[in-house]
C-alpha cells in the first residue's frame, strides 16, 4: 500500500534536491584543498633582486602568511554559509519494552505502540541575524587585513634580507682586499729579503714585512670564518637549502650609482603599511561597534520540517505504515534583559575605537622620528663614503711614492708598512661605508613607505 500522498512526495523530493544543490559546491571545495610547496631550488644568479625574490617565494614565514590568507578566506565563506538554507536529516528507531500508560476517564489506557521509527527533514533560513550580517559587511576588510599582514611580512623580510646581503658583501670585500694586500706584501717581503741579502738593509725590514704579511693572512682567515656564519644567516632568511652553496653576485659600480636618493622628501605616514593595517583594523572595530549596538535587535528565522513517522507493534511491519506531518514556522528571538551585558559591551567597543585612534597617532609620531633618524644616518654614512673614496686615492698615491722611494733607498721600510696599512684601512673603510649607505638607504625608503611587496 502507498501511504504517501502526492503532496508528501513532492515535499520529500524537493528537500532532497535542495540538500544536494547546496552540498555540491562545498563537497568540491573539500575535495580540492589548497596545496603549499616549499621551494628547494638554487640560484644561478644570486644578485640582490634575485635573493629578495627567492626569499619572498620560499621563506616559511611568508608561506605561512599566504596560508593564513587562505584560511581567512575559508573562514569568511564558512560564516557567509549561514545565509544559505540549513538542511538537516534526523533518523530515530525506538523499541518500547513497556508502552506508556495514561488514565483516561478513570481507565488505564496504553498510548503508543511497541516500535517507533521517525525520519525528519528540517530546513531553516536566517532572515535577520546580526552575526551573519556582520560577516557579510566585514568580509572585504577581513580579506584586506589578511593581505596587508602578508605585505607587511614581505616588506620586513625584504629589508632584513637586503641588509644581510650587504653584510655578506662587506666581509667578501674585506677578504678581497686581504688577498690583494697579501699579494702586495709578498712582493714587498721578497724585495726586503733581496735587499737584506744584498746587504743594503738589515733584517728588521724583512721581519716587519713578514709580521705585516702574517697579520693580513690572519685577518683574511678570520673574515673567511665570519663569512660562513653570515652566509648561513642569509640562507636562513631566504629559506635557502642549507646543503646548497650560495654564491652572491654584485656590481660595485652599479651599487655606487644606486647610493643616492632624494633627501627633500617628507615622510607621509599614510603610505606606510602599518597605517594601512591600522586603518583596516579601525574599520573592523567600527563594524564591531555597530554589531554590538545591534544586540538589541531580534533574530528572525524561517523553519520548516517534514516528518516521517512509522509505528507498529510488529517490528518487521514497522515501515508498512507512515503517519507523516510537516510544518512551516517563523521564529523570532528577542533578548530583553541580560544583566547590563549589552551596555557594557557597547562601552568596551567605544573604548577600543578610541584606543586605535591613539595607535594611529603614535604611529604618526614614530614614523616622523624614524624618518629623521634614518635620513640622518644616511647623510652621515654618505659623507663618510665620499671621504673614504677620496682617502683611497690619497693612500694609494702615498703608498706608490713611498714604495719607489724605499726601493731607491730614500725612505725606510717602516714608512712603507705604515702607508700600506693606511691604504688597506682606507679600502676596507670605503667598502664598509658603501654598504652602510645602501643599508641606511633601505631604512629611509622603509620610513617613507616606499618598500611594499
Amino acid at each position: 500500500m502507498n501511504y504517501w500522498s502526492k503532496s508528501d512526495k513532492k515535499i520529500f523530493f524537493a528537500l532532497i534536491a535542495v540538500a544536494f544543490l547546496f552540498q555540491s559546491p562545498y563537497s568540491l571545495l573539500a575535495q580540492s584543498p589548497p596545496s603549499s610547496t616549499l621551494g628547494n631550488g638554487t640560484l644561478e644568479k644570486a644578485t640582490l633582486d634575485e635573493v629578495v625574490k627567492y626569499a619572498i617565494r620560499n621563506q616559511p614565514a611568508i608561506q605561512q602568511s599566504v596560508i593564513d590568507e587562505r584560511i581567512t578566506e575559508n573562514n569568511i565563506k564558512s560564516r557567509l554559509a549561514d545565509w544559505y538554507p540549513q538542511i538537516n536529516f534526523n533518523y530515530n528507531l525506538q523499541h518500547n519494552f513497556i508502552v506508556q500508560t495514561s488514565i483516561i476517564g478513570g481507565n488505564p489506557v496504553k498510548l503508543g505502540v511497541s516500535n517507533i521509527s521517525a525520519g525528519q527533514f528540517t530546513v531553516s533560513q536566517a532572515l535577520f541575524n546580526r552575526d551573519v550580517l556582520l560577516a557579510r559587511r566585514t568580509q572585504n576588510d577581513v580579506r584586506l587585513q589578511s593581505s596587508q599582514l602578508t605585505t607587511s611580512n614581505k616588506t620586513d623580510l625584504a629589508v632584513d634580507v637586503s641588509k644581510a646581503f650587504y653584510d655578506v658583501l662587506t666581509t667578501v670585500q674585506q677578504i678581497d682586499v686581504s688577498n690583494e694586500d697579501i699579494a702586495r706584501l709578498e712582493r714587498s717581503l721578497k724585495d726586503a729579503q733581496n735587499q737584506y741579502k744584498a746587504g743594503v738593509t738589515d733584517k728588521i725590514d724583512y721581519k716587519r714585512a713578514l709580521i705585516s704579511l702574517n697579520n693580513t693572512k690572519a685577518a683574511k682567515k678570520s673574515n673567511e670564518e665570519v663569512l660562513k656564519g653570515k652566509v648561513e644567516y642569509l640562507k636562513s632568511l631566504m629559506g635557502y637549502p642549507k646543503e646548497q652553496s650560495l654564491e652572491i653576485q654584485y656590481d660595485s659600480l652599479q651599487m655606487e650609482r644606486e647610493i643616492f636618493l632624494d633627501t627633500l622628501q617628507n615622510a607621509d605616514y599614510t603610505s606606510r603599511i602599518e597605517y594601512q593595517l591600522l586603518s583596516t583594523q579601525k574599520r573592523l572595530l567600527e563594524y564591531n561597534f555597530q554589531y554590538t549596538k545591534w544586540s538589541y535587535l531580534p533574530t528572525v528565522a524561517a523553519n520548516g520540517a517534514y516528518n516521517l513517522n512509522f509505528q507498529n507493534n510488529q517490528f518487521f511491519d514497522l515501515y508498512t505504515k507512515n503517519f507523516p506531518n510537516s510544518f512551516l514556522a517563523i521564529t523570532l528571538s528577542l533578548p530583553i534583559y541580560q544583566g547590563g551585558k549589552r551596555k557594557i559591551n557597547i562601552n568596551t567597543a567605544e573604548w577600543q575605537l578610541k584606543r586605535i585612534d591613539l595607535d594611529i597617532k603614535r604611529l604618526q609620531l614614530n614614523v616622523n622620528a624614524e624618518y629623521v633618524r634614518a635620513l640622518g644616518n644616511y647623510k652621515g654614512s654618505l659623507t663618510n663614503l665620499l671621504t673614504q673614496k677620496e682617502n683611497i686615492e690619497l693612500a694609494r698615491e702615498v703608498y706608490d711614492v713611498l714604495q719607489l722611494q724605499y726601493r731607491s733607498g730614500i725612505k725606510t721600510y717602516l714608512e712603507v708598512i705604515t702607508s700600506e696599512t693606511d691604504l688597506r684601512l682606507a679600502r676596507i673603510n670605503y667598502y664598509n661605508a658603501l654598504y652602510q649607505v645602501l643599508a641606511n638607504k633601505i631604512d629611509v625608503q622603509k620610513a617613507l613607505g616606499q618598500l611594499n611587496f
